[in-house]
């Protein structure tokens, strides 16, 4: 990463979207060259010596950061979705939030028996909603060969619903 500080290219918005709550905004970062390149840099480094077949992205900023992995690595893309916006047959997987619950969808033919698939989102909150993505690639028969994200909120715990061997963030916030 040459010496760039990413967190000072994260603008971090108090009281969005309520009160008490600090939102950290990555486009800031996202939008700029340096921050992106380290962003995606970063994560498929961290992979380099993994074997991977595809790169999952969860909707929608993991889309980002999954598909230039992926293109990185010469790999294919698996899209995450919320629910109705796949047109073919899907598996899916409710989780719970610190609000409520959602779903996540995936075609039933995304990812092949016996693949390789690296989880690739955002930021990583309380890990629901990786925990989901991963259920949803070993429905599919495929493994997870690890989850990247970009921020980890590290007082959420997020980390602890995951296989934290296989967890890497590039940027932490306790």
């Amino acid at each position: 990463m040459s010496g760039l500080d990413l967190k000072k290219l994260i603008r971090e918005v108090p009281d969005y979207p309520k009160p008490g709550i600090t939102f950290y905004d990555l486009t800031t970062l996202l939008g700029r060259p340096e921050g992106l390149k380290a962003a995606v840099d970063g994560i498929a480094d961290r992979f380099r010596n993994t074997p991977v077949d595809m790169v999952a992205g969860i909707e929608a900023r993991g889309f980002i950061l999954a598909a230039a992995i992926a293109y990185e690595r010469g790999v294919g893309l698996l899209p995450i979705r919320k629910p109705g916006k796949l047109p073919w047959r899907t598996a899916s997987q409710e989780y719970e939030l610190e609000y409520g619950s959602g779903r996540l969808e995936v075609h039933e033919d995304g990812a092949l028996p016996g693949q390789s698939v690296l989880i690739v989102d955002d930021v990583l909150a309380t890990g629901g909603t990786a925990r989901a993505a991963a259920q949803l690639v070993r429905l599919l028969g495929a493994k997870v060969a690890g989850f990247g994200f970009l921020v980890e909120l590290g007082f959420l715990g997020g980390r602890k619903k995951l296989d934290a061997d296989g967890v890497f963030s590039l940027v932490h916030y306790e």
